[in-house]
């Protein structure tokens, strides 16, 4: 019996070091010395909070760039994918789907030049990221339904492509929130 007690408070022990005493500590540690990030790398404009860095927002208006699909509508609550195999024909479907939708709003696109992470999910769903490629294809259709010249749409893409991390992890993107508030900037001052 005394080895059951010794069991039963090892684990409470635990569960309190582990549960509550250690999320606690690095909680502290990670506002100490990354606040911004530890608070959710919120972006905030004239003092409103505007969205984060790190989670995805639908941009279906064509006078802004539009990120990647989202399998969980940028729920934050809900990530996820679809999990669907490239062998699935509801996978099929739905790409195609999406390639319409781009080529609908940005006709002078080649189907061939449309990179898969414009018209295909992300794992988690929430990913706020393109590829510089998917981009520069929305450049004219942004820039015309903006009345900006796209040599300064272009511009403010190059500006927004963020490069591998460390300088070898990863794929050069655009933070797709980033790019449309550098847009909104650049409306602003042209309205001037």
């Amino acid at each position: 019996m005394s080895e059951f007690k010794r069991a039963i408070k090892f684990t409470l022990v635990l569960m309190v070091l582990i549960g509550l005493v250690y999320p606690f500590f690095m909680t502290a540690i990670a506002n100490l010395i990354f606040p911004y990030q530890a608070k959710g790398s919120i972006i905030k404009v004239d003092g409103k909070a505007v969205g984060s860095e790190l989670i995805g927002q639908k941009f279906t208006d064509y006078k802004w760039f539009m990120g990647r699909p989202s399998a969980v509508d940028y729920n934050a609550e809900s990530s996820g994918g679809t999990n669907y195999a490239l062998s699935n024909p509801k996978f099929k479907e739905e790409v195609e789907k999406n390639i319409e939708e781009f080529l609908k709003k940005n006709p002078g696109v080649k189907r061939s030049d449309i990179p898969a992470d414009i018209v295909t999910s992300s794992a988690s769903g929430l990913d706020p990221h393109i590829s510089p490629q998917a981009a520069y294809l929305q450049v004219e259709r942004v820039a015309k339904a903006n009345n900006l010249p796209e040599k300064v749409v272009k511009k403010l893409v190059d500006e927004n492509i963020e490069g591998r991390f460390l300088g070898i992890f990863g794929e050069p993107r655009v933070n797709v929130l980033k790019l449309n508030l550098s847009l909104l900037e650049e409306i602003k001052k042209n309205k001037k």
